[in-house]
Order: structure tokens, then sequence, then C-alpha cells
């Protein structure tokens, strides 16, 4: 009965090893902010960089583009229909960008930030085609894409399924006549530079944040 009785305390004790192992995978820390790799932060500060730069650009590109009166970027000279003629225009909304939580987290931030980037660099490829001086903001835009999507890399993010929205340009959108087309820059400008202070607030979250413990309330 002797050997029976080892072989017995001998699986029991293999059983409770194995309990014990899976209880401690099952516990291990999942990935958040707070554990990305140090190369995360360093594209999303150059996202930032150029962000700043699109920022600061995008006055001079309106001032060289739009000449048409009543159109300037001072929100209080706004023309009463301009959002209609943005609907008539068939100018695309530009994503929301939202504080990270449970249900707006990291990864469907960066992939808005993606959404948004891509929306804006179609629009401004349509608009390039019929007036001069737009060309710099596109390629900056470009060139902030490639930062966002570097960001999706190092942190293994994916799509974000139904709540990472759509937000491809129409390729339908081709404002007529020079009118329209000065509206169109000065809507997407307008647009373009919203965004981008959000972008701006979205990415120093992302480089501040810190998930909550799991049961904190």
């Amino acid at each position: 009965m002797e050997p029976e009785t080892e072989i017995t305390e001998f699986t029991v004790i293999a059983i409770l090893q194995h309990f014990l192992f899976a209880v401690l995978v099952q516990s291990a820390p999942i990935s958040s902010p707070s554990d990305l790799p140090p190369a995360f932060r360093e594209a999303a500060e150059r996202a930032k960089t150029l962000v700043d730069k699109i920022l600061s650009d995008i006055p001079t590109v309106h001032t060289t583009t739009v000449n048409a009166e009543g159109l300037t970027l001072d929100p209080s000279t706004q023309i009463a229909n301009l959002q209609m003629m943005m609907t008539t225009l068939g100018i695309p909304v530009a994503p929301v960008l939202k504080p990270l939580s449970e249900r707006f987290t990291l990864e469907i931030c960066v992939n808005r930030m993606s959404a948004g980037t891509k929306l804006y660099q179609g629009l401004l490829g349509v608009l390039s085609n019929k007036l001069s001086g737009l060309s710099d903001l596109k390629a900056d835009l470009r060139d902030l894409l490639t930062h966002i999507n570097k960001m999706k890399e190092v942190a293994q993010l994916g799509s974000s399924g139904a709540d990472d929205q759509d937000h491809s340009p129409d390729l339908a959108f081709s404002p007529h006549g020079d009118y329209d087309v000065q509206v169109a820059v000065h809507l997407t400008l307008t647009q373009l530079r919203s965004f981008c202070h959000d972008l701006i607030r979205s990415l120093r979250a992302v480089a501040s944040y810190r998930p909550r413990a799991t049961g904190a309330r």
C-alpha cells in the first residue's frame, strides 16, 4: 500500500502546482498604457511635435489659399450658412476623440487618431488638385500618420471593431467653382485645426495616463 500512497501524494502535489500556476497566470496584469514600451511614447512625442507644427502652419496656409470675403479663421466672422455648405459639399465630419476610459480605450483612441489623419490627408489631396498651396500640409499629415501607425505597431493595437469609426474621404467629394473650392478649403482647415487641438490633448493623455487599480471606484 505504501507505493500507492506515495503515487497518490505525488499526484495531489502535481495537481496543486498546476492549479497555482494557472492562478498566477490569470492574475498577471494585462498590458496597459503604463506598460507600453518606450518606443510608443517616443512616437507619440514625435506625433505631438508634428501636430504643433501643423497648427502653427494652418493660419499661413489659410491666408495663402483662401481669399473669399468672410472666410477667416476668426469664429466671430463665420457666415451663417457654412454648416449647410459643408453638408452640401459632402465634407465628412471629423472623428471624435474623448478622454481615455474603460469604454474609450487606448486602442479606440489611437485608431481614431489614425482615421482623422487619413480623413484630412484625403480631403487635402482632393483640394490640392484644384488649388496650390496645400501640398506641404498634406505631406505633414502623411508623416503624422506614419508616427501614429508606429504607435499602433509598437503597442500591438488592432482595429477597435464597431467603435473604430470609418472616416475615409468620400471619393465623390469634388467641389466645383472657385467659391465652392474656397469654402471647402476653409472648412477643411478649420476642422483640421479643431481636430489637431483634440489630438494634442489625446497625445498628452496617452503619455500621462495610468490605469486605475482593479476594483477601484
